[in-house]
């Protein structure tokens, strides 16, 4: 629920200057967990780090009641006055609200129900959902639920008792190169994070198939065989945390148009879910049957195949509105592609 109510409420509350910002912060905050996980795991066993976790879904659930609704969802219930009260509280005491209601108001929702299969009928609706959940899709396939969620089993096999250690230092490196991408995702642009990101991931994945082919060899130097798998995870992840991190989920909640974001965000926060509990079901298996280094390599090759699709397919989508974003799948403007 959290995971699609979250980037759609940052979409429409934010101005196109500082969605791209606000909605990166979503993949920061899962950072930041994953490493405050990471470092307690390293002083309580899995009981009290879960009885810990407890703390913040409650602290989550009470504050939640003080999020005011978006003015966009107000202005399709025919409610000008909250929506204007609403788009004051979130902005700037001193800007001129006025332009960006009529904005609202001439873009309003049609107020239409549409069932998953009339969505798919549509193209201007199923082509952005498409693309939504073949993201999705391709964030999971490129590895990371599995490195993330097997990190201190795959630093066992490498590192030995350093493992811990080491995972929290990924943890801790996340949350920085997770800053990173939320500075750069509207000055760079979201494509261009994308494919920088594919393309460092693949070849530190490729470059850890091969520490485990050369590890199975024995032809390593300690030191080598030490800081390898730390090094090579290192620069995975940063690289995820700048581009395949935290630019699905924001780009979801711009392509997908208002009418339908309920539903076919659903569709495309199912098609990541899925395929990560897949991945993360099905790694242990994998790595049996491919071995370490070829189960990296497989991870890379996806990485690859996700370069080539958003170069060929994904539009960028930085500094335009949600309106611009809806017309450019109606084929009313053009966006660079």
């Amino acid at each position: 629920m959290v995971t699609i109510c979250v980037p759609i409420y940052i979409a429409e509350i934010s101005t196109p200057s500082m969605r791209g910002i606000l909605g990166s912060c979503v993949q920061l905050s899962i950072t930041i967990g994953i490493a405050v996980s990471y470092i307690l795991g390293l002083f309580f066993e899995w009981r009290w780090l879960a009885h810990l976790c407890i703390a913040p879904c409650v602290a989550g659930g009470i504050l939640s009641v003080l999020i005011p609704e978006t003015p966009r969802r107000l202005i399709a219930l025919n409610n000008k006055v909250e929506a204007c009260k609403a788009l004051s509280a979130i902005r700037d005491p001193h800007s001129d609200i006025k332009e960006e209601i009529r904005e609202l108001e001439e873009n309003k929702d049609p107020g239409e129900t549409l069932s998953f299969f009339e969505i798919l009928r549509r193209k201007e609706l199923s082509h952005p959902l498409l693309l939504s959940a073949l993201i999705m899709l391709f964030q999971q396939m490129c590895g990371i639920n599995a490195v993330m969620f097997y990190t201190v089993s795959i630093f066992e096999t490498a590192v030995g008792d350093f493992a811990k250690t080491a995972t929290a230092i990924i943890g801790v490196v996340q949350v920085f190169a997770t800053i990173g991408g939320v500075y750069l995702m509207d000055r760079a642009g979201r494509r261009k994070l994308l494919q920088i990101g594919g393309l460092t991931m693949a070849l530190t994945l490729f470059g850890f198939g091969i520490y485990y082919n050369l590890l199975n060899q024995n032809v390593l130097a300690h030191g080598i065989k030490k800081w390898g798998p730390v090094v090579c995870l290192t620069v995975y992840i940063t690289a995820f945390s700048i581009g395949w991190g935290p630019v699905p989920m924001l780009i979801m909640s711009e392509l997908i148009p208002s009418r339908c974001k309920g539903s076919a965000g659903s569709v495309a926060i199912f098609a990541s879910w899925g395929s990560a509990f897949i991945v993360t079901k099905e790694f242990p298996a994998l790595q049996v049957a491919f071995g370490n280094d070829g189960i990296f390599c497989f991870f890379g090759f996806c990485c690859i195949f996700a370069l080539w699709f958003v170069t060929k397919y994904v539009p960028e989508t930085k500094g335009k509105s949600l309106e611009e974003i809806e017309r450019y799948f109606w084929g009313k403007v053009s966006i660079l592609v």
